[in-house]
């Protein structure tokens, strides 16, 4: 006897499973090239550490520049993305032409000192206009590109503390980095470097994270809030 009502779909055991997206901590890690990319960002400027401190300059940064190139190599023969192994080849190049023409090791990381504090005062400025730099990196990497995160106040004023805490961090450890170039202090320079690199970034966005899921998934968080 039919009863007029469409069978039942029943899952197909033999279908490919659906796997689940990534989270947002895994895009943002992805974005800065993954673990693996992070770590391989650090190793020319750790071997340059090294090397400047058994040897003269010109040796460090030909040291430097040489293992920034076979990491670059070594991804394109593997058929791995290289956008961050060029970006890292590109800094490592820069920095070592800087030091060479000045004869002064410190001079090598002095163009991740101007990048960091272009980065920290950005972070900041969007921060001060309200227009808070982690919420729309949020909405492009775990929302789709939406940016109804705007019509929420609370959302609105997390993202602005967020991106706030990120420019006053990024602006402290680069400072830190800028006072002992400024103090010609090469080798602390170069362990500060690798000291205050990706760390920092690791604990901000376990409580960027934290407090954007938290946001989301409390109502009494999401209250429509005037006071903004």
């Amino acid at each position: 006897m039919t009863t007029g009502q469409p069978p039942i779909a029943r899952p197909d055991p033999e279908a490919p499973a659906e796997e689940p997206l990534p989270s947002f901590a895994e895009q943002v890690a992805d974005q800065l090239g993954g673990w693996r990319g992070m770590l391989e960002s650090s190793i020319p400027v750790l071997v340059f550490v090294l090397a400047n401190v058994i040897g003269p300059l010109r040796p460090a940064v030909i040291a430097a520049v040489a293992v920034a190139v076979v990491i670059a190599v070594i991804r394109l023969t593997q058929r791995r993305p290289v956008r961050h192994a060029v970006n890292g080849l590109l800094g490592v190049a820069i920095g070592a032409v800087i030091a060479l023409r000045t004869g002064n090791a410190r001079d090598f990381y002095l163009p991740g000192i101007i990048y960091g504090l272009a980065v920290g005062a950005a972070l900041l400025i969007s921060a001060a206009v309200r227009q808070p730099v982690v919420g729309w990196v949020w909405s492009v990497i775990a929302a789709g590109g939406r940016s109804d995160w705007r019509d929420d106040p609370r959302l609105v004023r997390v993202f602005v503390r967020l991106t706030a805490l990120w420019g006053v961090v990024w602006v402290l450890k680069v400072g830190a980095q800028a006072a002992l170039w400024a103090a010609n202090m090469d080798t602390a320079l170069g362990v500060a470097r690798l000291v205050l690199g990706y760390p920092p970034y690791a604990l901000l966005l376990v409580i960027t994270v934290w407090t954007v899921r938290r946001t989301t998934r409390d109502p009494a968080l999401r209250t429509p809030d005037p006071a903004v």
